[in-house]
């Protein structure tokens, strides 16, 4: 499988803007900038991109997992918090701390634990991170 995205940039750095478009058309000319990258103006990053597909991927991984398992979420609830810090070799994605509420009937907290872990370092965005990721995965009765 493979599925692609593209974005198209004018002008200089801080000043320049750019459009970012994915194949399936979820995403098309979506604004971003130096601006929406760093001074949270209207319009998307990479960063929240990152976010939203790590989100995406993980509570799918863990809906499958849930599934060989036995059980089946009435609902999973994920948040990415991408963290992007700047060192002396320029800024580089350090952490991704995701977040999980869960409702799941049947299950006790110890294997959603062991589930939601499994499901954490599987997930092939995951995978593709060189990033310290965290997670923090809570039950909800």
């Amino acid at each position: 499988m493979k599925k692609s995205a593209s974005a198209v940039w004018s002008g200089g750095l801080k000043e320049g803007k750019g459009t970012i478009s994915t194949e399936s058309g979820a995403l098309q000319d979506n604004p971003y900038g130096f601006n929406t990258r760093f001074e949270d103006q209207p319009g998307t990053n990479p960063e929240e991109l990152i976010g939203a597909a790590h989100a995406g991927c993980f509570t799918m991984a863990i809906s499958g997992q849930l599934g060989k398992a036995g059980f089946t979420a009435e609902r999973l609830q994920t948040r990415a918090v991408v963290t992007l810090d700047k060192d002396d070799g320029g800024f580089t994605i350090t952490k991704v701390q995701l977040s999980l509420e869960a409702r799941i009937p049947g299950i006790d907290d110890a294997q959603f634990q062991r589930i939601a872990a499994d499901a954490k370092t599987g997930c092939p965005v995951s995978r593709l991170l060189n990033a310290e990721i965290s997670l923090d995965a809570r039950l909800l009765a």
